[in-house]
């Protein structure tokens, strides 16, 4: 059998694991931090994680269930609906879930498959983008905005992801 694609990539179910640990304690309060004037807080950051996987791997690819496709919009809803610590653990394990089903049955040669926009950017274009750039792009998208919420918690006293 050839090798998967989560075979490539184990650190990044830790990434979740790690990201769901370090928000699951946390109040409304810490929810609301942020790393400075103007930049996303705590939550958006976490809704943004959440709604990039369920972006990329739903709307993009076709992947996951209709949970998964209500997820897309957790961070343009989070000033509204306002999901505690609880329902983003919640969303992070199943975009996590959907994600990691696809990477255990995906093989190098599912690498080059592509895929159109779903809907035109601001441009009014519809990029094509293969399933290799989607997946690198939501794994250092996942860990890019997981230090954000890292280092957001160590500014204001909490330990961050214990890596």
């Amino acid at each position: 059998m050839p090798p998967r694609v989560i075979d490539f990539l184990g650190g990044w179910e830790q990434h979740n694991t790690l990201l769901v640990t370090t928000i699951r304690p946390l109040t409304e309060e810490h929810l609301l931090w942020s790393a400075g004037e103007g930049l996303w807080s705590i939550r958006m950051l976490a809704c943004h994680v959440v709604a990039a996987r369920a972006w990329w791997f739903h709307a993009w690819m076709a992947e996951g269930d209709a949970e998964l496709g209500r997820l897309v919009t957790m961070d343009d809803d989070s000033d509204m609906t306002k999901p505690d610590a609880a329902t983003i653990c919640a969303a992070l394990d199943k975009s996590w879930a959907d994600v990691r089903a696809c990477l255990g049955r995906w093989t190098a040669e599912d690498l080059a498959a592509s895929f159109q926009r779903p809907r035109p950017n601001a441009a009014g274009e519809r990029p094509w983008r293969d399933r290799r750039y989607i997946i690198w792009h939501v794994a250092e998208h996942d860990v890019h905005h997981g230090g954000e919420i890292s280092l957001t918690l160590g500014m204001h006293g909490r330990p961050g992801l214990d890596m």
